[in-house]
């Protein structure tokens, strides 16, 4: 089958692989276009230029001219994976079978840019790829397979997203048999059941002690690698400091010394409870030890060296700025 592949973002890249080795004809990649204050390729793009494959960015893909440039590829299909962009009924009508959409849940569960972070925020033990027929709505298409998977309590969002990657990529190889041999057979999804992911924004890191220790653990883990979660260590006669949180565990009860359950107190979520063998923290319910995190302008690093380098008195706290 001759293919067109749409994408942008690292999820992407497994799928784009696993084509280029298949016995499909990958037409073209298009990848949105370098963004920042120094432009740089797409993971995409990287992925598509180690593997000689012709490569496009455009603006946009859903005007009249990009249109046309798609239409005469005369492919068959189009493969969109983390693209960034929803496109248009005409720009779907440019291959012959449409588009196909590879998506990191279990839809209609978490439709939207951030499935992968949104499983872990709610807490889910469970999630999975769906591999959909295109259509103009969000995520909204029908589902051409599905495949579920275990969320692991300590896996943070990218180690996640990597392994619903290479999973998905299996998945859209079978999809794309199915269709060339129309054994294909779309399931609609229950619109009752659907559910929102929206891109994450900035603001969601910031660390609310007051909350349980486990919903403050998921935050952690789903906003690794970006936006990270973060709070301010509060210290006597000294500025904030910011502090990246990387990597939390719920600590056994047993391991926790008497000492610092003794100042676990009702209303002090975000005390220190324990710096010297375990940086324990006061949430709402039981303590949370940080493992791993990264001072504002130092190297990330673990606790215990952390607080060797860094005087943390019994009456500091952790909070906002």
């Amino acid at each position: 089958m001759r293919v067109i592949m749409l994408g942008t973002g690292p999820f992407a890249v497994p799928t784009l692989e696993a084509l280029s080795a298949s016995p499909h004809e990958i037409a073209l990649v298009v990848s949105r276009p370098p963004t920042g204050r120094t432009p740089q390729a797409s993971p995409l793009q990287r992925a598509g230029e180690q593997l000689s494959l012709p490569l496009w960015t455009p603006d946009t893909v859903n005007a009249p001219d990009p249109q046309a440039r798609l239409t005469s590829l005369a492919a068959d299909l189009l493969v969109v994976c983390d693209y960034g962009e929803i496109l248009k009924p005409e720009t779907l009508a440019t291959t012959r079978l449409g588009g196909i959409n590879l998506h990191g849940s279990l839809l209609p569960k978490f439709r939207g840019a951030a499935p992968v972070q949104t499983a872990i925020l709610r807490g889910e033990t469970e999630t999975g790829n769906s591999v959909i027929q295109m259509t103009p709505g969000l995520d909204a298409g029908p589902c051409l397979a599905q495949q579920r998977t275990p969320i692991d309590p300590d896996e943070d969002a990218a180690q996640l997203e990597t392994r619903l990657s290479k999973l998905g990529a299996e998945a859209v190889l079978q999809v794309i048999e199915d269709l060339d041999h129309n054994r294909e057979h779309p399931i609609p999804q229950d619109k009752s059941l659907a559910s929102k992911a929206p891109r994450l924004k900035k603001e969601q890191g910031a660390i609310d002690w007051t909350r349980p220790a486990q919903e403050i653990k998921n935050q952690v883990r789903a906003l690794r690698p970006w936006p990270r979660a973060y709070t301010f260590l509060h210290r006597p006669n000294a500025v904030p400091l910011r502090l990246n949180i990387d990597r939390v565990t719920l600590p056994p009860t047993a391991s926790i010394s008497p000492s610092a359950w003794s100042l676990q107190r009702p209303g002090a979520p975000g005390s220190i409870l324990e710096s010297k063998d375990q940086l324990l923290i006061a949430t709402a319910d039981v303590p949370l030890e940080i493992l791993d995190l990264q001072p504002a302008g130092k190297r990330s690093m673990s606790a215990q060296d952390f607080s060797r380098g860094y005087r943390i008195e019994a009456t500091g706290h952790l909070g906002p700025e």
